[in-house]
């Protein structure tokens, strides 16, 4: 495997040079250990910092991975069940439409609440109690259940307020303890701490082209969060908790988190059972019989995927090409971060390389 590490870290560096990328992280465990823990690239032009094993980059809504799974820690211990009303656990969010709404139907991203709430402005992200509450005075744009739509932002309040509210402790002090402490990870973040600016690759999107949108209408992105890198080089969006969207973490602690997800764990530690993991992961049927490539809380595997097309593998994707998934058939886990945001990004090709590295098809 040896073979592999130095194939993948010069193929990243290849990338670099021709100016696909500009920092960039990939590790990767199979069959239990980890065989590819390459970086490449610089973290910051301005200073010149080089990318290392240990910069953190935000990775947008590749977190809504890691929120799932603490959504499924809480269930596994009976903490709380998939089919409980959201209302019954957190009485303000159950008025206005959304009182029969699920947890499961907030994991499929169907309580028809995608939208930000309107006359918030981005201080107000860094406000918890303030941006709960203003989540839970939304009316739904149909009865949840019935229709998905990505709540691309409100997910992350919606499930980060379950947890609190089931569990009494905050979603980034459950993100620690139950997730990266039994770990060893000790660089994955939904809020980051004092002290840990100097380690966060700073984000790059040149030539960004705002969206045309009706600021008079609701929108799951607001344009005055608009451009999200730039929101996310900030220390005050750095440090808030969105559960959704501003996770900040290396591609080794993200992948060391799948691979504790898959069958027989990582060195020693299996989050959840395959039994929970199955459950956790079975596609969306809507109501019409339709079925969706999505899981709760993960994306799940389809053809032309990066996950892989067996409906098995699960993870989640971020705004800006970071990337993280595992393969149970394979026994596979992938963690992939990235600081520069363009047309030519290079992850496609660099899962691909691996793959076919590994023989994976």
């Amino acid at each position: 495997m040896r073979d592999i590490q130095h194939a993948m870290q010069t193929f990243l560096e290849e990338k670099v040079r021709e100016g696909s990328e500009r920092g960039l992280q990939l590790a990767v465990y199979y069959r239990g250990e980890l065989i590819v823990d390459a970086f490449a690239g610089i973290a910051d032009q301005a200073s010149g910092t080089p990318v290392d094993g240990d910069t953190l980059f935000p990775v947008f809504s590749t977190t809504k991975g890691v929120a799932a799974t603490v959504i499924h820690l809480l269930a596994e211990r009976g903490q709380l069940d998939y089919d409980a009303k959201i209302g019954d656990i957190w009485p303000e969010f159950g008025v206005n439409g959304k009182e029969e709404a699920l947890i499961r139907h907030a994991l499929y991203h169907t309580t028809g609440i995608p939208h930000m709430p309107t006359g918030i402005g981005v201080a107000d992200l860094s406000d918890w109690d303030k941006m709960c509450a203003e989540i839970a005075r939304l009316t739904p744009q149909w009865p949840p259940g019935e229709h998905m739509e990505y709540h691309a932002i409100t997910y992350g309040w919606i499930l980060g307020e379950i947890a609190r509210r089931v569990d009494g402790r905050a979603f980034s002090q459950i993100l620690k303890e139950d997730i990266c402490d039994p770990l060893g990870i000790t660089d994955m973040y939904v809020g980051l701490p004092d002290g840990m600016e100097h380690r966060v690759a700073l984000l790059e999107e040149p030539g960004f082209v705002p969206p045309s949108v009706d600021e008079d209408r609701p929108q799951a992105i607001p344009a005055w969060i608009s451009p999200l890198h730039e929101w996310m080089n900030t220390p005050a969006a750095r440090r808030a908790c969105v559960p959704a969207s501003n996770g900040i973490m290396s591609a080794r602690s993200i992948a060391r988190h799948y691979a504790a997800l898959l069958p027989g764990g990582v060195d020693g530690v299996q989050l959840l059972p395959n039994s929970r993991m199955k459950l956790a992961t079975a596609p969306l049927r809507l109501k019409d019989g339709v079925l969706l490539p999505r899981g709760m809380g993960y994306e799940v595997g389809q053809e032309n995927s990066i996950i892989g097309p067996r409906l098995e593998a699960f993870g989640h994707g971020g705004y800006g090409g970071s990337i993280a998934f595992a393969d149970p058939g394979q026994d596979l886990a992938v963690g992939f971060t990235k600081n520069l945001y363009s047309q030519n990004d290079a992850g496609s090709s660099i899962i691909g390389e691996l793959k076919n590295r590994l023989g994976i098809a």
